[in-house]
């Protein structure tokens, strides 16, 4: 998965995996909206600690 597109069609599912591994993470946390991409993976990547890289690759081994 290498950008936010890829993860739009599936966003539920997605978010659903997200929340359980990082427990700091709430539905609010990942709402999804049209043309707020880059500010949608700032709040992960911030609640999270880890990179957008770093979590679209742990996504991917799922």
């Amino acid at each position: 998965m290498t950008d936010y597109s890829d993860l739009k069609g599936n966003w539920v599912e997605t978010s659903n995996k997200l929340k359980r591994l990082f427990l700091v993470l709430e539905n609010v946390d990942l709402t999804f909206s049209n043309g707020k991409q880059a500010e949608l993976w700032a709040k992960i990547e911030t609640k999270v600690g880890k990179s957008k890289a770093e979590i679209q690759g742990i996504l991917s081994g799922l």
